[in-house]
């Protein structure tokens, strides 16, 4: 089946863009389109969508609070964020409003339709040294709330897990934590599937930003 995409973006150009590029695709469709999240709300009511791709600055409703209101359902399609600059408090928000990666608006194709491709699959955080560089910047502005309930939930892991939950936050693919850890990346892959479900995560960025809030993972990259 191929995957169902859903465009939500102010600008009318650069949703035909990106449709025509999607619509190459044998295994992609555009199955609606939204000018502003309003919109895209009402639309995937009644429309079965597998990734959303939103643009975080819209009138009405933004992609921050969009992403947000879609993300609370446990079956919601995945969301990538689309977003004009490399390190954006919007896309950074709308990360930890549950929205599964973010990727530049002049990406070139070939990487947009594997960034759809691998959030759909589940398997890898979109460009994930970009999405570490961009907590690196705003994870120190957080406000400390709600930090003890959540370091309690790591108490959940092994200690392996813990320790792949650490290579994951900085922003390391199965195949590098399997060389670091000398393990099969089907035995890495594993333990990221049980860390999603002991901590009730719906993916891998999810991962890295509690990593941050948690303190397991400090700004900058570095181990808590």
């Amino acid at each position: 089946m191929a995957i169902r995409v859903m465009l939500v973006d102010d600008q009318v150009l650069l949703r035909t863009g990106f449709r025509m590029v999607l619509a190459a695709q044998p295994d992609m469709e555009v199955v609606a389109e939204a000018g502003d999240g309003v919109k895209a709300l009402q639309v995937l009511r009644s429309t079965a969508v597998d990734v959303v791709l939103m643009d975080v600055r819209m009138p009405k409703l933004d992609g921050v609070e969009t992403t947000a209101r879609i993300c609370v359902d446990p079956d919601a399609p995945k969301v990538l964020i689309l977003t004009t600059f490399d390190l954006d408090e919007y896309a950074f928000s709308a990360l930890k409003a549950g929205a599964s990666g973010f990727m530049l608006k002049d990406v070139p194709p070939g990487e947009l339709l594997a960034a759809i491709r691998s959030v759909h699959s589940g398997d890898a955080v979109v460009a994930p040294s970009t999405t570490r560089r961009l907590l690196d910047r705003f994870a120190p502005m957080l406000p400390a709330t709600g930090q003890e309930p959540r370091h309690k939930e790591l108490q959940r892991l092994t200690g392996r897990e813990r320790e792949v939950m650490v290579l994951v936050a900085q922003g390391m693919s199965n195949g590098e934590i399997a060389a670091r850890l000398v393990l099969s990346e089907a035995t890495v892959k594993t333990h990221v599937g049980r860390i999603l479900t002991k901590l009730n995560l719906r993916d891998r960025v999810q991962v890295v930003v509690l990593a941050y809030e948690t303190g397991l993972v400090r700004a900058g990259g570095g181990q808590g």
